[in-house]
């Protein structure tokens, strides 16, 4: 019996391993502090616990950031299943009547670069829930809320309109973007890229320019983002933009260089009066989320979940 307690192996603490995961997602001790509720000396403490747990290093630091070891990156995969194993089993128990398929919309920018990340925050709280996600433009998207065929979406509506049915989730900048050290903004006529007719930040550009007496022509047609980014990282035209997309190899652009103002935006909320309670569930979650970013300052690319 006591050689055999001698060699039992000692148990993972399920609140060490993700703060773990936090350090290796954001690449920052204080970060992962932050979305663990934690100090960072807190976080140092429980890493320091778990390297002399297992009797290796994780992580390689230096004074810019935290990189995983090759033993790191071998955790990380048994961290996140088991992770995942105890909500699915918790879950089972708490909430077992929270289990189904949920539709949900978004538009191409929110579906990129911020749905991924709150997607999986939330298949952590809700294992037994799937989201099947749909990208479109905003207008296809509240009408197929309307007509059942999604149960929710997020949608983006002009500044100074209350939509019905729907909520404001978050009001954000509007504006110009175009390469950093470019010059397609100074041609003539104005090399603009569009999105597809339904777009809002296509009609507000495009209904600006004319306001503004400014010559335009749409030199760059895409229905994706992506698309918009290579044409402005290839200086062949400018486009309308959140401010949040706008990346190190851009600058925003406005009065000071010729172009008008495109003011303000608001992402909202729209969820099928008859949605269950799976789609209630994500439909929640998702407005704790933008408040949380509607409370800090605005750095979408990086969801505090």
């Amino acid at each position: 019996m006591n050689l055999l307690m001698r060699h039992t192996l000692p148990l993972l603490e399920l609140d060490i391993l993700k703060t773990f995961v936090a350090i290796a997602e954001t690449g920052n001790f204080t970060t992962a502090a932050e979305t663990v509720h934690r100090t960072p000396s807190a976080v140092s403490m429980q890493i320091k616990k778990l390297e002399e747990l297992l009797g290796c290093s994780l992580f390689r630091r230096d004074a810019r950031s935290v990189v995983l070891t090759h033993h790191g990156e071998v955790l990380l995969s048994y961290a996140r299943r088991l992770i995942a194993l105890s909500n699915e089993a918790v879950s089972r128990f708490m909430m077992p009547e929270m289990n189904g398929v949920v539709r949900l919309g978004a538009p191409d920018d929110v579906g990129e670069l911020i749905l991924p990340e709150v997607l999986k925050r939330f298949a952590e709280s809700y294992p037994s829930i799937a989201v099947n996600v749909s990208i479109e433009n905003s207008s296809s998207l509240r009408r197929a809320v309307a007509e059942r065929r999604l149960d929710l979406a997020i949608f983006n509506a002009t500044d100074g309109t209350v939509p019905v049915p729907g909520e404001i989730l978050l009001k954000e900048q509007l504006v110009w973007a175009g390469k950093s050290c470019g010059n397609a903004h100074l041609k003539t006529p104005l090399p603009v890229s569009v999105w597809e007719e339904g777009c809002i930040w296509r009609a507000k550009a495009l209904e600006e320019l004319s306001r503004s007496g400014r010559d335009f022509r749409v030199a760059y047609f895409c229905a994706h983002h992506m698309g918009q980014r290579a044409a402005i990282r290839a200086d062949l035209a400018v486009a309308p933009l959140a401010r949040f997309l706008i990346g190190d190899d851009m600058v925003a652009l406005g009065e000071k260089d010729g172009l008008p103002d495109l003011g303000h935006y608001h992402i909202g909320l729209v969820v099928n009066d008859e949605a269950e309670a799976p789609a209630q569930a994500v439909a929640d979650y998702i407005r704790t989320v933008f408040a949380r970013m509607e409370r800090r300052p605005m750095d979408m690319l990086q969801v505090a979940c």
